[in-house]
């Protein structure tokens, strides 16, 4: 629990000694009253879909102060155990964050925004086109030998991400790998995923790392035209590539939040939920912004 308790007859919550509900939004990730009331519907649908499980007990703490706790846990890098104590108990935003990311919870809270998103632009609220990519993070001590990598391409050890974006740059799959396994290698079960989750995708568009045998696989098996776009070599210094460019603007998007800089989860599929928690906030924020321009 934190240090700093207050009063029993203080509480504001369920839990003794918690005020998560009277808790004053003081820190830049801390959601807006605008920003909440786009997430917050959003939030509270995904949150009825958890509790017709049988474990989904209803939560004590305030909703919005979790989604802020986990906020600042991913945009400032910090350990669980050193969440400010006006969030929630750092093992209450902990359980709350590993039951939803078991139940792909994250994801299918960004699977809403991305659709509200898309339509306010006006585009069909499924896309119809993907773009994937890979990035290798350096692993911390913290991640076991068994699950990094070496990636010989960019000399780093760690474990590798591999997301696929829409046409917008918006988050559609991520996975965690090995950082020493092949770009085309790990986009098999990207592509699958990808596949099983929007039936709408048609055409692919990647890098020269994913030329070969896998572009025949992804048309035979998954009818999926998987287009390369390559570099070619006359072009010197940096030069912004069609399609490329999307996914690669998505990674500094994803960069920005320092717990993503660095590889500190145990698990792969903890690292993948940081990613899809980091995206709950890009597209909140985004989102945010489109309706305001539209209303």
């Amino acid at each position: 629990m934190s240090v700093y308790r207050v009063e029993a007859a203080k509480a504001s919550c369920g839990v003794s000694g918690c005020a998560c509900r009277d808790r004053t939004r003081r820190y830049p990730s801390d959601l807006t009253d605008e920003q909440w009331q786009v997430l917050e519907p959003q939030a509270r649908a995904v949150m009825a879909e958890l509790r017709k499980s049988p474990a989904g007990a209803p939560m004590k703490h305030d909703l919005r102060a979790m989604v802020d706790a986990i906020g600042y846990l991913t945009r400032y890098g910090i350990e669980w155990r050193a969440l400010p104590v006006d969030f929630p108990p750092w093992e209450a935003v902990y359980a709350f964050f590993e039951r939803w990311s078991e139940r792909g919870l994250p994801q299918r809270l960004v699977d809403r925004l991305r659709g509200r998103i898309r339509i306010a632009c006006g585009r069909a609220e499924l896309p119809t086109a993907a773009a994937i990519d890979a990035q290798t993070v350096r692993g911390a001590d913290t991640v076991a030998a068994d699950g990094a990598g070496y990636d010989a391409g960019k000399k780093t050890k760690g474990r590798k991400r591999n997301i696929a974006t829409d046409c917008l740059g918006l988050l559609l799959m991520v996975t965690v790998t090995s950082g020493g396994m092949q770009d085309r290698d790990s986009a098999h079960r990207l592509l699958a995923l990808l596949r099983e989750h929007f039936s709408t995708i048609t055409l692919v568009w990647a890098d020269g790392g994913y030329a070969g045998r896998l572009v025949t696989w992804a048309k035979a098996v998954l009818c999926l035209t998987l287009t390369v776009v390559k570099r070619t070599d006359d072009i010197k210094g940096f030069v912004v590539l069609p399609r490329r460019w999307v996914v690669e603007r998505t990674f500094g998007w994803l960069t920005r939040h320092r717990r993503l800089v660095r590889d500190y989860e145990r698990r792969p599929e903890h690292h993948e939920a940081m990613v899809w928690w980091a995206t709950v906030t890009i597209m909140t924020r985004r989102l945010g912004r489109v309706l305001r321009i539209f209303t």
